[in-house]
């Protein structure tokens, strides 16, 4: 763990027990604005740079809440969802949305922690000033109970019964206690395994996907600035 890690991991958990230090790590994470522009540091790691520029999208999100949860001895692993930015509840502007209708399908990245016999799901993708445009926000965790995903899985062909891909819920119930993923879930044991699966799906977009990805990237920086600064006070 990196000196600028080490320093947040401590300012962080200082005089906290191990659920009250989960607790604090994943809100301090989750509050960190999301940002899919953010600026990288060849002498840094994703959750490094994360901290130095007070940004980042769910990758370097993640990275860091893994890195963090595994100094408190937890059993951390990567869980990848295929999902479309044409997500119906989140009320883009009008310009933003006729581009997230022509994206081709995204791959996010959140986490699941072993609590107990359960693996829970984590996710601390979007920060608080966003939730009034309708993203899925989690502003409470108990320190043991599974998060909503940030996204809306693209659902399987074949339909498992204990799996809901038609919200953004967590498809497991209080009874299970056994990894059991959602539909089109990955799960990657360590970061290496994710890095090569995310950069296999990203190498088989066409230039034109990817210009307008970029496209979108940028404008949705600019419009998820624009709710922050209406949400701050006056």
């Amino acid at each position: 763990m990196s000196s600028l890690v080490n320093t947040k991991f401590a300012e962080w958990t200082c005089d906290l027990d191990t659920r009250e230090s989960m607790i604090s790590i994943f809100g301090h994470i989750r509050d960190i604005p999301y940002s899919l522009g953010m600026p990288t540091y060849g002498f840094m790691t994703a959750a490094e740079s994360l901290l130095a520029s007070g940004r980042g999208s769910c990758g370097p999100k993640h990275h860091l809440l893994a890195e963090m949860y595994r100094k408190l001895n937890l059993n951390v692993i990567f869980a990848t969802f295929d999902f479309s930015w044409n997500d119906p509840d989140i009320r883009y502007p009008n310009a933003l949305r006729n581009i997230a209708a022509r994206l081709p399908v995204s791959h996010h990245l959140a986490c699941r922690v072993q609590i107990g016999c359960r693996w829970v799901l984590m996710d601390a993708t979007w920060d608080p000033s966003l939730e009034k445009a309708g993203f899925p926000v989690n502003r409470e965790w108990n320190g043991y109970s599974d998060t909503q995903c940030a996204v809306r899985p693209v659902p399987s062909a074949v339909r498992t019964a204990y799996c809901r891909t038609a919200t953004n819920e967590p498809c497991r119930s209080k009874e299970e206690a056994s990894l059991c993923p959602l539909d089109e879930e990955k799960d990657h044991w360590n970061a290496e395994s994710r890095a090569a699966y995310y950069a296999k799906k990203i190498s088989l977009l066409t230039p034109e996907e990817r210009n307008l990805t970029s496209v979108f990237y940028r404008e949705l920086d600019a419009w998820m600035e624009i709710l922050r600064q209406e949400s701050s006070p006056r």
